[in-house]
């Protein structure tokens, strides 16, 4: 027996629709894109990751040469003289690739050490303190005297 088309009606693209499937209608956004809250947990780390690498690259210029990442946990495989969990590793220039030094933070591990925004926005700038005099063979304390 064939099938008769009105057991099976055409499907209306998304598009097209104006209402959700409860006729609401569609749901705009719960906050507007000017506010603080509108950008996600990973984004603020992003910028303090940011602020914190253009305010060392404003004492010391070879700084700006630098490219910074962050991800989200370190890869398994520790290396043999790393301790712990790892919240940052610096990878040396490679001239023939043309990579330049870089500087990779770890979100997740970061972000699980600190209790609040001031404390995260420390840490953040004590390891990329730390991993940018590890790259640039000096002190600490040389880079950023305030820590």
């Amino acid at each position: 027996m064939p099938r008769s088309s009105h057991l099976h009606p055409a499907r209306v693209p998304a598009s097209t629709r104006r209402r959700d499937r409860h006729g609401r209608g569609l749901r705009g956004p719960l906050l507007p894109p000017n506010l603080p809250a509108w950008r996600t947990r990973a984004e603020h780390f992003d910028a303090a990751v940011i602020a914190a690498a253009d305010d060392l690259s404003r004492r010391h210029p070879e700084i700006a040469r630098m490219q910074f990442a962050v991800e989200e946990v370190p890869p398994s495989d520790p290396a043999p003289w790393e301790h712990g969990v790892v919240l940052g590793r610096g990878f040396g220039a490679e001239p023939r690739a043309g990579l330049p030094t870089r500087i990779v933070l770890y979100r997740r591990p970061i972000t699980s050490r600190s209790a609040d925004d001031a404390e995260l926005a420390g840490l953040i700038r004590r390891v990329v303190v730390e991993q940018v005099a590890l790259m640039l063979g000096r002190r600490p304390e040389e880079i950023d005297p305030s820590s």
